[in-house]
């Protein structure tokens, strides 16, 4: 446990870090994310940025526990 918490904040920080960099990527802009802008509401909702993205997890993790 001790472990994956360290990984975890270690991940965190690259990800603060990186970030100037990784907001300029297309995730949450992609074909099939759900945008809804009205004058009083505005609802998104990222389908397939968050299929991509578990996607790629999956694959991290699958990859470690070779």
């Amino acid at each position: 446990m001790q472990r994956a918490l360290v990984i975890l904040g270690v991940l965190s920080l690259l990800a603060a870090l990186l970030w100037p960099w990784l907001s300029r990527l297309p995730f949450g802009r992609l074909p099939g994310d759900i945008i809804i802008d009205r004058p009083d509401f505005k609802l998104f909702i990222p389908i397939t940025s968050m299929v991509l993205l578990s996607l790629l997890i999956s694959l991290v993790l699958w990859l470690f526990h070779r």
